[in-house]
C-alpha cells in the first residue's frame, strides 16, 4: 500500500458552544441557592463585581456615582460586538430589560419562621441520653457502639452473635447493652425487627388493647392481610376486638429513627417565582429579593478610561469587566426565561389554581416550549430545581408536567388528577365491601375518565393503597 500526504479542503458545519452561552445554560438550571453560591464565588474571584447597596441608605453615594459616566458596552467590546446575535441564539428578539419583566414581591412572602429548624443527628441524641445513665465506661462504650450501628430507621444492623467476637465480649454482655439502648427515646429505637419495634412501644404504654401484643408477636402478617376472622378464632375473641387492636397497632411508629430525618442539615426551599391573583387573572412575579444585585465597579471603569493605565493592567481589567458583563447578562437572561416559562405554565394550569388537583391538566415540555418559542431542553433546564409559590401551596415546577388520559368530550385528565379521584372514591367506599379494581375502573369511567383496570391497579399501588381484600373490614 502506498502512503503519501494529501491536502484536502472541506466545508463542514459544526455547532460550537461559546463559554458565554455555556455559562447562560449552566445558570439556567441552577436553583436559587446554587445561583447565590455561584454569585458569591464570582464576587470573590472578580474584583470588578459589586453588589448594589440599598438605595435609601446610600442616596448621597448614588448621586455622586451618577455624575460618573459609566462605560458603554461598545467601549469595552467594540462597536462590532455581536450582542444581537447572542440574544438571537438565546431565543430573544432584543436584550432583556430589568424593569417591567419580573417584578419583585414584598408582601405575603414565605418567611424563615415557616421552615423547620435543624435538629441533631440520631447518634448525637442517643449518646447524649446514654450519658444520663449511671453506666460504667465499658457499658457506655458498648451501648455507644450499638448506637453507631443503627440505620436511619433506628434498626440495629448485624446480629449480636456476629458483633460480639469483633468486640471481644460475650453475647450476654452485648445483649445487656442493647437493652439499655432500647430504653432510650424515641421508643422502639435499637430494635432488630418490626415485631420487636412494635412490642417495645406497646410495653411502654399504660393500657394498650389486650390482644395487641399477641397479634404483633404471632399474627402480624395475617393482620396486614386483613384476616381478622382467622386471628379472632386463634385468640378466642370476636372480630371487632381484633379490628380495634389492629387499628391501634397501625398508629405506632414502625420507623422510630425517622423522627431525625436524614441526619443532614436542613435544606430550605426558596420559591423562584410566585403567583398572585390580580383583577381575576393569575400573574407571575419574581421572588428574588434575597438575590444579590450585581453591578460593575465605577472605580475600575474609571481606571479603564485612564490614559496612564499600564497595558497589562488594562487587559486584565478589560477581561474581568467582560466576564462580569456576561455574568450579569446571563443572570438577567435566566430571570426572563424562568418568568416566561412560569407564566405559560400558570396560563395553562389556571383551572388547577381555581379548583384544585382534580383540574390539573396533562402537560409536556414540548407544549410549553412551542408557546414560549424556545427549545424543549431550555424548558427542562428552566424548571429543574425550581419551586413556585401558588395560592394552593408550594410546588416544584416539574409538578405541573405529567402524562394524562383521554376523557369524554375530548377532555384530558392528568395522572395526579386521576389519583385524586381514585383516592376520593376509595375513601368513600364501604369498609365491609371494598371496591375491586374493576369496580374502581367503572366508577372512574362514569366520571368521564377513560382508563383501564391495569392502569387503575398501577395508580392504586403508587398511592400505597392495598387491594380490596386487604381493605376489607368486618
Amino acid at each position: 500500500m502506498k502512503l503519501d500526504y494529501n491536502l484536502n479542503l472541506e466545508q463542514t458545519q459544526k455547532l460550537i458552544i461559546t463559554p458565554e452561552l455555556k455559562l447562560a445554560i449552566t445558570l439556567l438550571q441552577y436553583s436559587a441557592l446554587e445561583l447565590q453560591d455561584h454569585i458569591e464565588k464570582e464576587l470573590v474571584n472578580n474584583p470588578v463585581l459589586e453588589v448594589t447597596e440599598n438605595k435609601e441608605e446610600d442616596k448621597s453615594e448614588e448621586a455622586e456615582l451618577d455624575r460618573e459616566q459609566p462605560l458603554k458596552e461598545e467601549e469595552i467590546y467594540g462597536n462590532d460586538f455581536p450582542w444581537e446575535e447572542y440574544f438571537r441564539d438565546m431565543g430573544l428578539d432584543s436584550p432583556p430589560e430589568r424593569s417591567g419583566i419580573v417584578k419583585n414581591v414584598s408582601e405575603n412572602q414565605p418567611t424563615v419562621e415557616n421552615c423547620a429548624g435543624m435538629t441533631g443527628t440520631m447518634l448525637e441524641d442517643l449518646l447524649s441520653q446514654l450519658r444520663m445513665f449511671s453506666l460504667t465506661e465499658r457499658q457506655y462504650s458498648l451501648a455507644a457502639y450499638l448506637a453507631g450501628n443503627l440505620d436511619r430507621n433506628g434498626y440495629l444492623q448485624g446480629e449480636l452473635e456476629e458483633l460480639a467476637p469483633l468486640l471481644a465480649v460475650r453475647v450476654e454482655e452485648l445483649e445487656e447493652s442493647l437493652r439499655v439502648l432500647q430504653k432510650l427515646e424515641p421508643t422502639g429505637i435499637g430494635c432488630r425487627s418490626l415485631q420487636e419495634c412494635l412490642c417495645l412501644q406497646l410495653r411502654k404504654m399504660d393500657s394498650p388493647p389486650g390482644v395487641a401484643l399477641e397479634i404483633v408477636k404471632h399474627y402480624l402478617p395475617a393482620a396486614a392481610d386483613g384476616r381478622y376472622r382467622y386471628i379472632a378464632s386463634r385468640l378466642g375473641c370476636d372480630e371487632k376486638t381484633v379490628q380495634e387492636a389492629v387499628e391501634f397497632i397501625r398508629t405506632l411508629n414502625p420507623k422510630p429513627g425517622s423522627v431525625y430525618g436524614e441526619g443532614e442539615e436542613t435544606r430550605y426551599i426558596i420559591p423562584e417565582v410566585m403567583v398572585e391573583k390580580v383583577d381575576g387573572k393569575y400573574v407571575v412575579t419574581g421572588h428574588d429579593t434575597n438575590m444579590p444585585q450585581l453591578t460593575i465597579s465605577p472605580f475600575y471603569q474609571r481606571m479603564l478610561k485612564s490614559d496612564s493605565i499600564d497595558e497589562q493592567l488594562f487587559t486584565f481589567i478589560r477581561n474581568k469587566i467582560e466576564k462580569a458583563y456576561w455574568l450579569i447578562r446571563s443572570i438577567e437572561q435566566r430571570r426572563l426565561t424562568l418568568f416566561r416559562v412560569a407564566q405559560q405554565i400558570v396560563d395553562i394550569q389556571t383551572l388547577f389554581l381555581e379548583h384544585g388537583l382534580k383540574k390539573l391538566k396533562p402537560l409536556t415540555l414540548r407544549e410549553v416550549a412551542l408557546n414560549v418559542g424556545v427549545h424543549e431542553s431550555t424548558v427542562s433546564r428552566a424548571v429543574a430545581n425550581k419551586y413556585i409559590q401558588t395560592p394552593r401551596g408550594l410546588f416544584p415546577l416539574k409538578f405541573f408536567f405529567s402524562s394524562g388520559l383521554g376523557g369524554e368530550n375530548g377532555s384530558d385528565h392528568s395522572a395526579p388528577s386521576i389519583k385524586c379521584h381514585l383516592r376520593e372514591i376509595i375513601a368513600a367506599e364501604d369498609g365491609a365491601r371494598p371496591l375491586s379494581d374493576k369496580a374502581l375502573t367503572e366508577l372512574l369511567n362514569e366520571r368521564g375518565i377513560q382508563i383501564s383496570r391495569r392502569t387503575v391497579a398501577k395508580y392504586r399501588e403508587e398511592l400505597s393503597i392495598p387491594p380490596s381484600y386487604k381493605r376489607r373490614q368486618s
